[in-house]
């Protein structure tokens, strides 16, 4: 079988805690990984701390993630290890295809990310109508830019 799209590299992690400050002192304090921005979503239940290893087409955000309301869903701390972020070379073509194969994909579509890059997450679970999945792993496809097409394609 033909895939008419590519997956490049690792774009991010995402990591979750009830404290984002101690993910904070562990990834930025002790580990050394540089604080690029922050970002909050109320629809998406949360607070984070944006951190980067690594530079240009190299760079991987590691996204450091608290929940704004503990009570309310999404809770990006469960499981603390949130999600992964993949580059691909052609997002629309790859989200058609694996539709087609019987991908689950999470409500939302694509969209606009946190990092300003078209998005869509597999859903960690599949279904009767969709029963392929990220086997447990909610997983992120990130629109590559030209830039990261380029090195790592």
């Amino acid at each position: 079988m033909s895939r008419p799209f590519r997956i490049l590299g690792l774009q991010q992690i995402a990591i979750g805690g009830p404290d984002r400050m101690k993910l904070r002192r562990l990834w930025i304090d002790l580990f050394g990984l540089g604080l690029e921005g922050d970002f909050t979503s109320e629809r998406e239940n949360v607070v984070e701390d944006i951190a980067v290893l690594g530079s240009g087409p190299h760079r991987v955000e590691v996204d450091l993630m608290q929940p704004l309301d503990p009570l309310r869903k999404p809770r990006v701390d469960e499981p603390p290890l949130n999600h992964i972020g993949l580059w691909v070379d052609d997002l629309p073509t790859a989200v058609e295809w694996l539709t087609a194969q019987g991908m689950r994909f999470t409500p939302g579509g694509i969209r606009r990310g946190a990092a300003g890059h078209d998005i869509v997450f597999i859903h960690p679970k599949g279904n009767e109508d969709f029963p392929l999945c990220g086997e447990g792993v909610l997983i992120e496809l990130v629109q590559a830019p030209p830039e990261v097409i380029a090195a790592l394609g």
